[in-house]
């Protein structure tokens, strides 16, 4: 009986989880994050100054696009490496 419950405690401690993202994926997701958080700023640029303001009405929702439609699906896409994924092994 000890010796069953001491190597089910065993194999209890050895499984772990590991992400299946890397560095890499990460670093996409960063940059994607800081690209749509200057689109919302540029958006919200508007809000203060006149209305019709070029880079609120322009550029601002092209860059949200880039960040949302293009940025954060790489991220999410993107494989690891080979060195990434055999650090985390």
């Amino acid at each position: 009986m000890a010796k069953t419950k001491s190597r089910l405690l065993q194999s209890r401690n050895t499984v772990s989880w590991k992400s299946p993202w890397g560095k890499q994926q990460y670093t996409y997701l960063g940059g994607a994050v800081v690209v749509i958080i200057v689109g919302f700023l540029l958006l919200a640029k508007g809000m203060y100054s006149s209305w019709d303001d070029p880079l609120s009405v322009d550029v601002a929702p092209v860059v949200l696009v880039v960040g949302y439609c293009i940025l954060v699906p790489l991220a999410i896409m993107r494989k690891n490496s080979r060195n990434s994924s055999s650090d985390q092994a």
